[in-house]
């Protein structure tokens, strides 16, 4: 059984910073893409960042300049090192990964719980 399980989340005052980390575990092969995504109450889920196995990133453009995204492959994990945070950013963070599996062969995608951020003075 696969898992994806963040932490990191909590409650900060504006211009704050806030680290996330995402590890997965059970049995794979090895996680390609994996990513960052929030969801603000009353609004839809979007992404925020993502990374590829490689190292490549990319950004949404109200993040860019603020958070960081990472990943140690030997650890199975991502993180987002959020920093500068805004009210707008309050949201519940979720982490995606796309996972290579040894049985059923292929690629499939999970999702973290979730884990969230409130950005409030």
């Amino acid at each position: 059984q696969v898992q994806l399980v963040e932490s990191g989340g909590g409650l900060v005052q504006p211009g704050g910073s806030l680290r996330l980390s995402c590890a997965a575990s059970g049995r794979f092969r090895y996680i390609n893409a994996m990513a960052w995504y929030r969801q603000a109450p009353g609004k839809e889920r979007e992404l925020v960042a993502d990374i590829t196995r490689g190292g490549d990133t990319n950004y949404a453009d109200s993040v860019k300049g603020r958070f960081t995204i990472s990943r140690d492959n030997a650890k199975n994990s991502v993180f987002l090192q959020m920093n500068s945070l805004k009210p707008e950013d309050t949201a519940d963070y979720y982490c995606k990964a796309a996972i290579v599996k040894w049985y059923p062969a292929g690629e499939y995608l999970y999702w973290g719980q979730g884990t969230r951020v409130a950005v409030s003075s």
